[in-house]
């Protein structure tokens, strides 16, 4: 499932051809993907403008000037799509429509913008923008990673007694929106933390360099425009490269990169996940 470098990529990809472009027409091509979609979805967004597109963790949000916003989820294999339009140095001409192109909007521009979701995991929701808030989607999500409310004293306290392993802390979008299995192995493996070890046991100092460690992945998988596993595509259709420089995930057997441990990656499950690391280094 894309995380928080992949759907953040997807928003810059869009950025320039969507916000502050009217939706001509908004073809809704079933009625619901992993939910209902909303009522009535196509007349909504039909004539409205998208003011601002931003992210939410794992969401995107495209506010409309009808008051509302769009609410967008990816899912395991949603891909958005741009066609007829200037993308970076390469202009896209409209395909033919393809069998899982669910959700489709011609701008005013000419550009057109394809949800496209093979597995149909993916999400929309249209809510009233004042109160996004209070959306059962984004209602209980903790700070963003890379915002300002998310630093050392704040993850220190809400470690502080926890018993789950440090992984699932992490993996908890109560305490930090948007973070996933990838990003979360990758950051443990570069602070030298063991995702086993309980939240409550890691010592203050390391949990506070914890968080510069996470702000470093995350930033550095964006500029690589995120990590491409199985689906997942930038919005221009291109790939994202940060897997190539994956330190644990998916090295299972491989040597350890961390200069002059000499271990061995490692993968254990965790709550049906895979988990790759370091039983050397990582402590």
């Amino acid at each position: 499932m894309p995380e928080l470098p992949e759907v953040e990529t997807v928003r810059r990809g869009l950025l320039d051809v969507l916000e502050g472009q009217r939706i001509a027409r908004a073809d809704i091509r079933r009625p619901d993907l992993r939910w209902p979609l909303p009522e009535r979805m196509g007349a909504r967004l039909t004539g409205a403008r998208v003011t601002v597109l931003r992210r939410r963790s794992k969401y995107l949000l495209a506010d409309l000037d009808s008051g509302e916003t769009l609410i967008i989820h990816l899912g395991m294999s949603g891909r958005i799509l741009i066609s007829g339009a200037q993308v970076g140095q390469f202009h896209h001409d409209h395909p033919a429509p393809e069998k899982h192109d669910h959700v489709v909007l011609d701008l005013e521009s000419g550009a057109r913008i394809t949800f496209n979701d093979a597995r149909r995991f993916g999400a929309m929701d249209l809510a009233p923008t004042a109160a996004l808030e209070d959306h059962w989607l984004l209602q209980s999500l903790g700070p963003e990673p890379l915002g300002n409310e998310f630093d050392e004293e704040y993850l220190v306290a809400a470690f502080e007694g926890r018993r789950t392993p440090a992984k699932a802390a992490l993996l908890d979008q109560r305490i930090v929106a948007g973070l996933g299995n990838i990003y979360v192995c990758e950051a443990l493996h570069r602070a030298g933390i063991s995702p086993r070890r309980q939240a409550r046991r890691i010592a203050a100092p390391r949990v506070r360099r914890l968080v510069p460690v996470i702000r470093e992945v995350l930033g550095e998988a964006i500029e690589a425009g995120g990590s491409s596993l199985r689906d997942y595509r930038q919005a221009d259709g291109e790939l994202g490269y940060f897997q190539h420089t994956f330190r644990a995930y998916g090295r299972e057997g491989g040597p350890c990169p961390t200069p002059g441990c000499g271990g061995t990656i490692a993968r254990i499950v965790q709550s049906g996940r895979s988990t790759f690391y370091c039983p050397r280094c990582q402590r």
